[in-house]
């Protein structure tokens, strides 16, 4: 069974410890999205995890085994962890062609593999030239080319068009569906939202949290876990002025719509009809993956703007 286990792993440069102990399972058919601030130890992580660091301590397995131990890599595990890791005097398809021949991957799958990621008509260009999306689109056809059990993408849509932020999203759904194991990490929390099943998310070297996204987001939300609820009304004065003290704030939106934090959609409701206050709108509203993502990791960030909260 495709599996990617991180057992205790730290690793540490001087004095700065990057990756604290840290461990977590991903597991085939779902998508395990990896978040984190810049500097969480993410990119170090999965650097171990493919064998290009030695962690300090702890270990990482990949189907059961250390990834530097597989005879057949590119099969066994596909991964985009430095994009621009190319010779950038060779074309895209001599590039995947000689990445074929040391697992005997026949040429028609460096043809396929093009074709999938929508670089076959620069197949022959120099690397050089090529934009930061191609040449992601580049590192993802290397990942695949040995039909992989494991996938692993570092920030796979960074420098994508909308549409290639589509295609990376339903290339991982369609590779967990296929009962592969998906780990990828993303700065786009809409985007991970829309694609990742489960996160694990990284704080200064440690696991923040590890859970599916509905049980991240219930269990992580803004507002101290309160109520928030969307409001339309012509009545703005009645309806907030009888809710009171009830409502720890009461926010306007530039539509016109307020956001009640503190009672639940039925109470405002209830007082609403009390009052007579008229409603156009009442929808109950939870927080997103990135308000959760936010609010758990407002102080783990390394680098702050000025201003920020």
């Amino acid at each position: 069974m495709p599996v990617i286990e991180v057992d205790h792993l730290s690793k540490r440069y001087g004095p700065k410890l990057a990756v604290d102990d840290v461990s977590f399972v991903v597991r085939p058919g779902s998508v395990t999205g990896f978040l984190g601030p810049n500097g969480a130890g993410k990119s170090t992580t999965m650097r171990m995890i493919m064998g290009l660091d030695r962690p300090t301590s702890g270990r990482a397995l990949v189907n059961g085994q250390p990834y530097q131990t597989f005879r057949d890599p590119l099969r066994q595990v596909g991964a985009l962890l430095e994009a621009k890791a190319v010779h950038s005097g060779r074309s895209a398809y001599n590039h995947l062609l000689a990445l074929a021949a040391t697992h005997g991957i026949p040429k028609s799958r460096v043809h396929e593999v093009m074709d999938m990621t929508g670089i076959e008509s620069v197949g022959k260009k120099r690397v050089g030239g090529f934009s930061l999306g191609m040449g992601q689109r580049l590192g993802i056809a290397a990942a695949l080319l040995g039909d992989p059990k494991t996938l692993i993408l570092d920030e796979p849509v960074n420098g994508l068009d909308p549409d290639g932020v589509v295609w990376v999203r339903q290339l991982a759904r369609r590779m967990a569906a296929d009962g592969r194991t998906v780990f990828l990490s993303s700065h786009l929390m809409s985007e991970m939202a829309q694609t990742a099943d489960r996160v694990v998310v990284l704080g200064r070297g440690r696991v923040l949290a590890d859970a599916p996204i509905a049980e991240f987001v219930a269990g992580a939300g803004t507002d101290g876990g309160a109520s928030r609820v969307l409001v339309r009304t012509p009545d703005p004065d009645r309806l907030f002025g009888a809710i009171g003290s009830a409502a720890s704030a009461v926010t306007p939106r530039e539509d016109g719509a307020f956001v009640v934090v503190g009672p639940d959609a039925q109470t405002v409701g209830a007082i609403a009809a009390q009052v007579g206050a008229v409603l156009h709108e009442l929808t109950p509203m939870g927080a997103s993956l990135e308000e959760a993502y936010m609010a758990l990791t407002r102080d783990d960030v390394e680098y702050r703007s000025e201003g920020a909260a």
